[in-house]
């Protein structure tokens, strides 16, 4: 049987794999930089591409290669190509798609570090980007240009979990001929895949759920064959901003476990969601699965979980006064981990507006619907009895 007849958990340990002469059963790991070859001949023809083989692992390695390849599975892609990083991942799609001139159309509510790429990095040479209001799927298409070559999106959001209408997104790119590419971090491939409603790209940070328990780095581009080989990796193999071939073995097994976990953590965000609706010290809770939530129904028939990221604002008169109460909600945590990363089996708290949105202005991060009372809750896989505990006490300061 084809690896793609089988049912995703099952393609999320069996696809990609590629066994050496000596049979290993789990995947083997490559720590080698190069690869020799047989004849002068043979290395000239893999250097041009004319016969299929690995070069250097810059941009190709048996390791790495099995991970893109189980990953292109599970989100039904064609290809992928690995990264160092998920900002690594955006850059590289940026720099194998723009170029001086181009409009950019990007949601307004995005991680913070993807704006200061948008608006800081890619303006120094020459790209303009216009940021959008995403939930509004009139708002693609009445901002774009002539110019406007690529529209991007989180879907949900980082950190309002705002949810975006994806087959829209997809449409409205193509009404104005630019690519569509959607970071996928939050649902990933076991809670919606972004390409099944028309998207061109998905875009990825392995060292979120991917990976799973916080250990390593990694980021991934996910589309149609001839968009990932023809554009994509002639910058990833010049430019270099390559996945080790150990953190891709890492994320590899990783990839194992992801729909179980991502299951598990949705219920329990579910349940920690409803439970924090109830607190008097809470103002509101931002969580797709929640009946209350703008896009709930979208969040219904697009994705097939509500993800594990849960956002709420603590109470407050002022700015001042709600940034000191959610700082000592954080400071008084005794289970959850005080981090900015998301998507590993420990629970996870912070602060958007100092951490994650710090390096925005405060006008932005306003304009973005980031309050100063607003905490970022990643639920992890410890028993929900104990993060609700623990919150409790953390609340009652």
């Amino acid at each position: 049987m084809a690896t793609d007849d089988f049912e995703f958990d099952t393609r999320a340990i069996r696809a990609g794999t590629a066994r050496t002469p000596f049979n290993e059963h789990s995947e083997a790991l490559f720590l080698t930089s190069s690869f020799v070859f047989d004849s002068a001949a043979q290395a000239a023809a893999r250097f041009a591409g004319s016969e299929e083989g690995f070069v250097y692992s810059r941009f190709s390695n048996p390791t790495v290669r099995m991970f893109e390849q189980r990953l292109a599975s599970l989100e039904g892609g064609e290809d992928c190509l690995a990264t160092s990083s998920g900002m690594a991942a955006i850059l590289a799609t940026c720099l194998a798609t723009l170029r001086a001139g181009d409009h950019v159309l990007c949601a307004a509510n995005v991680f913070g570090a993807t704006v200061q790429l948008f608006s800081g990095v890619l303006a120094r040479f020459g790209i303009e980007t216009t940021f959008v209001t995403a939930t509004d799927p009139s708002a693609w298409r009445a901002a774009s240009t002539p110019k406007t070559k690529l529209l991007f999106c989180e879907t949900p959001s980082n950190p309002l979990m705002e949810v975006v209408d994806l087959q829209a997104f997809a449409a409205a790119g193509k009404a104005v001929g630019a690519l569509t590419v959607v970071d996928n971090c939050f649902c990933t491939p076991a809670l919606q895949r972004p390409l099944e409603f028309g998207v061109d790209l998905v875009i990825h940070s392995a060292t979120k759920y991917l990976d799973g328990q916080g250990r390593v780095l990694g980021g991934a581009i996910v589309g149609r064959r001839e968009l990932i080989r023809d554009a994509v990796l002639p910058v990833l193999r010049t430019t270099g901003p390559s996945l080790s071939p150990f953190n891709a073995w890492v994320a590899l097994k990783g990839l194992e476990t992801l729909g179980l976990r991502m299951r598990a953590q949705s219920d329990a965000a579910l349940a920690l969601a409803r439970w924090l609706t109830a607190r008097p010290e809470v103002e509101r809770v931002c969580f797709p699965g929640l009946e209350s939530h703008p896009q709930y129904a979208l969040a219904q028939r697009q994705q097939s979980g509500p993800g594990t990221v849960v956002s709420f604002e603590v109470r407050g008169d002022s700015p001042s006064e709600r940034r000191a109460r959610a700082w000592r909600v954080i400071d008084a945590v005794k289970l959850m981990s005080i981090t900015a990363n998301l998507g590993d089996t420990r629970t996870t708290i912070t602060h958007p507006a100092t951490t994650t949105h710090g390096r925005l202005s405060a006008e932005a991060r306003e304009r973005a619907g980031i309050g100063e009372g607003l905490i970022r809750i990643a639920v992890g896989l410890e028993a929900i009895e104990d993060l609700t505990r623990d919150l409790t006490q953390a609340l009652a300061t």
